[in-house]
C-alpha cells in the first residue's frame, strides 16, 4: 500500500491530467448505395482505425444525383460537409461554384507529398483543369466493357467476344439462332447511355459535343446525331427489331446486369465496376470474361473514358477538419488500400502505383479478378486527345436523359432515326445555353 501522501499525490495527478482529446469529426457525403455503399463504410471504418486523431463520419446520400443536390443545399446553408463525392456529371457545377478547397493545394498546405503524374492520364484528364491541375481527388473509378458469356459463344464456334461491331452483329444472329432469346441485353435509361455514347464516342475517336466536349469553353454544341454514332442506333435498332437485342430493366422485371449473371442475356456493355457483382452472382457453373468494347471495322481504336466519382473539399471548416481530409486522403491513396478496394468493388486503381502494386500481388491472375485489367488497358489504349478525354458539359445528367427519351423513341415509338437524334441533339443545347445563362461571364479553368 502507498504511503497517504504518495496516494494523494497520485491521486491528484490523475485528476489533473487532461482527458485525451476527443478525434476530430470529419462529415463525408457519398452517393453509392447498395453493396458499395457497404465497401465505402468499411474503408472509412479501417481509416478510423488506422489513427485516433480524426473521425470520419460517412454517409450515403443514396445515388449520385442526391449527393450533388443536398452538398449544394446544405453549402447554402451553412451545414455542408466536409468532403463530398461527386460523380462525373457534376464536375463542371462545383468546378465553376468556386465552393471548395483545391485538393492540390489542401495537401501541399498541410505538408503532404503527392505525385499527380501517378494518376492514370485517362482518369486526370477528366477531372483536370486545362493546366492539369487537380481540384478533386479521383476516387471510385471504372469504364466500359463487354461482358460475354463463354459457354453460349462456345456453341457458335466462338472463343473469343466481338473485337468489331460486324462482328458483334454476325454473333448476336448465330446466337439466337442458336435458341438464346437474348443476345444483347441492354437498358437506354439515363443511367445507361453512357456506355452506349459517351464510351463508343470516345473509342472511336468521334467528339460528342463541340469546343472539345466542353474544355474549351460553355459555348459547346451537342455533335452525337452527325458520326458513326447514328450509324451504331441504327444498327442497335435492327437487332432490337430482329430480336437479337432485348431491352432488360427494371421496367420490365430484370435489369441487364441481373440477366446477364443469370445467364439470360449472352453479352452486355457494362462497367468494369459490375465485375465484382457479376462474380458474385453469376449462375453457378457459368464461364464469362470481359473484352474491350467493339469498334467498326476501319476504326483506329483510341482510349475509353473514366466514369465514376471524385472527392471534393467543400470551402468553410476549420484547419483541424481539413488536415483530417488530407489525412484520409493519403490514407485512400495507399497501395495497400488500392487493392482492398478494388478486391471487394470490381473499380480499378485510379494510380499507376496502386496498379503495379495489384500487380506484384498477383491480383489479375487470380480467376476472380481476371479481365478487370482491361480496364486500364482500355483508358490507356492511346494518350487522351482532346476529344477523348471526357466530357466537361453543363447538365450532363439532362442531356444524358435527353438522349435517352430519343433513344425511347427510336426502339418503342419506331421514330426515325435521325429524326430523334436530331431532337435530342436540340433539346440537349437547349440545357447547355441554360448552364451557360447561369454561369455567363465564367471561365472554365
Amino acid at each position: 500500500m502507498l504511503p497517504k501522501t504518495l496516494g494523494a499525490l497520485a491521486l491528484a495527478a490523475v485528476l489533473t491530467t487532461p482527458a485525451a482529446a476527443a478525434p476530430v469529426k470529419i462529415d463525408f457525403w457519398f452517393g453509392n448505395s447498395g453493396d458499395i455503399a457497404k465497401r465505402v463504410q468499411e474503408q472509412c471504418d479501417r481509416f478510423n482505425k488506422s489513427q485516433g486523431d480524426y473521425e470520419v463520419v460517412c454517409t450515403s446520400q443514396g445515388s449520385y444525383d442526391a449527393s450533388l443536390q443536398n452538398t449544394i443545399a446544405a453549402f447554402r446553408a451553412g451545414q455542408q460537409p466536409t468532403i463530398a463525392q461527386v460523380s462525373d456529371v457534376g464536375t463542371l457545377d462545383i468546378m465553376l461554384s468556386g465552393a471548395f478547397y483545391p485538393a492540390n493545394k489542401l495537401m501541399k498546405d498541410y505538408g503532404f507529398q503527392i505525385d499527380w503524374n501517378d494518376y492514370f492520364p485517362g482518369i486526370a484528364s477528366y477531372y483536370a483543369t486545362s493546366k492539369g491541375e487537380m481540384y478533386s481527388f479521383p476516387f471510385n473509378s471504372s469504364t466500359a466493357l463487354l461482358y460475354w458469356n463463354k459457354d453460349a459463344y462456345a456453341k457458335i464456334g466462338k472463343d473469343h467476344g466481338p473485337a468489331t461491331w460486324e462482328e458483334a452483329a454476325a454473333d448476336f444472329k448465330a446466337l439466337k439462332e442458336a435458341g438464346y432469346a437474348c443476345p444483347l441485353g441492354f437498358d437506354i435509361s439515363r443511367n445507361e447511355v453512357w456506355q452506349f455514347e459517351e464510351q463508343f464516342l470516345a473509342v472511336h475517336g468521334e467528339p460528342n459535343a463541340t469546343m472539345n466536349n466542353g474544355y474549351d469553353g460553355l459555348g459547346a454544341e451537342m455533335v452525337f446525331n452527325k458520326g458513326k454514332w447514328v450509324r451504331f442506333v441504327k444498327d442497335l435498332k435492327g437487332w432490337y427489331d430482329a430480336g437479337y437485342a432485348v431491352i432488360k430493366s427494371k421496367d420490365t422485371g430484370q435489369d441487364f446486369v441481373a440477366a446477364f449473371a443469370a445467364g439470360d442475356c449472352q453479352t452486355i456493355l457494362t462497367s468494369v465496376g459490375d465485375h465484382g457483382t457479376i462474380g458474385r452472382t453469376a449462375k453457378p457453373g457459368m464461364n464469362w470474361d470481359v473484352a474491350m468494347l467493339p469498334v467498326y471495322e476501319g476504326t483506329e481504336r483510341k482510349n475509353s473514358v473514366v466514369g465514376g466519382a471524385t472527392l471534393w473539399v467543400l470551402a468553410g471548416k476549420s484547419d483541424a477538419e481539413y488536415k483530417g481530409a488530407a489525412t484520409f486522403f493519403q490514407f485512400l491513396a495507399k497501395p495497400e488500400e488500392a487493392l482492398t478496394w478494388s478486391t471487394v468493388t470490381g473499380y480499378i486503381p485510379v494510380r499507376k502505383s496502386g496498379y503495379d502494386y495489384l500487380q506484384k500481388e498477383g491480383f489479375y491472375a487470380k480467376a476472380p479478378y481476371k479481365g478487370r485489367e482491361l480496364a486500364i488497358q482500355s483508358l490507356s489504349y492511346t494518350p487522351p486527345s482532346p476529344v477523348t478525354r471526357g466530357n466537361r458539359l453543363g447538365g450532363l445528367l439532362q442531356i444524358r436523359q435527353e438522349i435517352a427519351n430519343g433513344l425511347q423513341q427510336i426502339m418503342i415509338q419506331n421514330a426515325d432515326v435521325q429524326t430523334a437524334l436530331d431532337g435530342a441533339a436540340e433539346r440537349s443545347n437547349a440545357i447547355l445555353r441554360r448552364f451557360e445563362r447561369t454561369y455567363e461571364g465564367k471561365q472554365l479553368p
